[in-house]
């Protein structure tokens, strides 16, 4: 895999024991992928047949893995130069890829508990352009830990603004094991404990049993009065749902650390059985988002997330997490730590007081909110009043009435909380956004790396006098809005939080 004009001892091979790694690996899926199978020939052979069968695919699969990696292996090349990244990879097909080293924007380690028991990693380098089939990323799987922070540490030397030795490692944050406390206020507890519901009756469906266990669980709540019977599965699915977003917890929290390195860079590690450590330049680091969901919110705690250019997004990538840089926590110690990030030593951005929004605003999130709750009951009344059969009518009416009783004041709370959770103001060199309420974020945004405004007014909001005004920037998710604020208002914000770039565009009323 040598280049013409380049030494061969310049290039270098990824760790062999990768080939070890996929042998297992595909042994693994092998052995579940034969389960469902497994339960059908119990009921026809002995166990001894099953299992010497499931042995057998097990090996032949793990040795047709490592067979195919080791050529893998083989074929893998990869050079750091004084310019550029080269991967050369492929027996059939051969792919040749490089990066400027220029263009670099991550260099990012993964360990699975396989990789960490054999020291290695994977190293993916990106340029942070967000281009079809990962041509702005390099892969190296795998490389030993040594050789995957070598790469870390060389490809982002020098790239940070200021990076010299009169940076010193500074510890942001570290674990504490008491903001596990704040796990399952997350949506995950409850989507747990339906997919645990929901792998049961897949795993009794393999094994040809499922309608035993339904019969099963009606016989212990056939004598048990409904209300009794609902609570018991409420508290069943509430005990595997806390469970469950504590274990997630865990694995994906545990070492955490979140330190700026010499050279002004952001280093976030973390992981238990796959630790991770992502690496984020402080020169493309844009702001901060302070994000609030409810249940998080209700018990007082944030999330801090990196507003930054070239962050892997996209709900197809399995490196979406990559812009947490804190998890739950205290809402004090999120918003310290949101300091800390932006080398604020006064008033944190993300604390500030800022502009409420008009009535207007107000009364928009109410009809919203009350439209989208009297669709169900509106729904089931007249599903009830079309249909012949009295009881079934009766029932759906009854329906209706309970959903009107939950829905609508819910939908007045979360509206009027939506309405208190908007606000958006200047503060030093950031413009500050707030809005949501299922999922509140206040963004910090800084003022220089907004590159352009959109504005956007509906009918119903030039009749009440509101205005939606979008930042445009390269980093983050690319705008960042402001719902629903007075016309005037915030035109003025706009105008002061980048000044001169709206100004064309205006055409203010001269005063008398």
């Amino acid at each position: 895999m040598s280049v013409p004009g380049a030494p061969a001892e310049d290039w270098r091979q990824l760790d062999r024991r990768s080939v070890l790694v996929t042998a297992v690996v595909m042994g693994a899926m092998a052995g579940g992928s034969v389960l469902p199978a497994t339960a059908g020939l119990l009921a026809r052979t002995s166990w001894a047949q099953v299992v010497g069968g499931v042995l057998a695919g097990i090996l032949a699969l793990g040795v047709a893995g490592a067979i195919a990696d080791f050529v893998r292996w083989r074929r893998t090349r990869y050079r750091v130069g004084p310019e550029r990244v080269e991967l050369h990879t492929g027996l059939l097909t051969v792919k040749r890829r490089s990066l400027a080293r220029e263009r670099i924007r991550s260099v990012d380690l993964t360990a699975g508990p396989l990789l960490r028991v054999l020291g290695l990693v994977t190293v993916r380098i990106g340029t942070g352009e967000h281009t079809g089939g990962g041509e702005s990323t390099l892969e190296l799987d795998s490389v030993s830990k040594a050789e995957g922070e070598r790469l870390r540490r060389e490809l982002l030397a020098g790239k940070a603004v200021g990076a010299d030795s009169s940076h010193r490692e500074d510890e942001i944050a570290v674990l504490d094991l008491r903001w596990m406390r704040y796990a399952p206020a997350s949506f995950v507890a409850p989507l747990l404990a339906a997919a645990a519901f929901g792998s049961v009756m897949k795993i009794s469906e393999w094994l040809g049993v499922q309608g035993e266990v339904l019969t099963w669980a009606e016989g212990r709540f056939r004598d048990a009065p409904l209300f009794w019977g609902v609570v018991v599965l409420g508290l069943a699915a509430l005990v595997v749902g806390v469970t469950g977003s504590l274990g997630l917890w865990v694995e994906g929290w545990s070492n955490y650390r979140l330190e700026r390195e010499p050279g002004g860079t952001l280093q976030v590690r973390r992981g238990l059985l796959t630790i991770r450590s992502v690496t984020i330049e402080e020169q493309r680091l844009r702001g901060v988002e302070l994000v609030e969901p409810l249940g998080v919110r209700l018990c007082g705690a944030a999330r801090v997330d990196a507003i930054a250019t070239g962050l892997v997004k996209g709900a197809e990538d399995e490196h979406v997490d990559h812009k947490t840089l804190l998890p739950a926590v205290p809402r004090v110690v999120a918003v310290g730590v949101a300091a800390q990030v932006l080398r604020e030593t006064g008033v944190s951005p993300t604390s500030v007081s800022l502009t409420p929004h008009p009535r207007a605003a107000r009364t928009r999130r109410l009809r919203w909110a009350l439209a989208a709750a009297l669709v169900p009951p509106v729904t089931l009344t007249v599903a009830g009043v079309l249909l012949t059969e009295a009881l079934v009518s009766r029932v759906l009416l009854w329906a209706s009435a309970a959903s009107a009783a939950v829905l609508l004041p819910l939908a007045v709370l979360l509206a009027l909380d939506a309405y208190r959770g908007l606000g958006h103001g200047v503060q030093g060199g950031y413009l500050v956004a707030r809005s949501g309420t299922v999922r509140r974020g206040t963004v910090a945004l800084q003022r220089a790396g907004v590159i352009g405004w959109t504005l956007q007014q509906s009918w119903f909001q030039r009749r009440a006098g509101l205005l939606t005004l979008t930042a445009t920037t390269a980093a983050g998710n690319g705008a960042y809005s402001v719902y629903d604020a007075d016309e005037e208002e915030g035109l003025d914000f706009a105008s002061r939080a980048v000044p001169g770039l709206l100004e064309p565009f205006l055409d203010r009323a001269p005063h008398p």
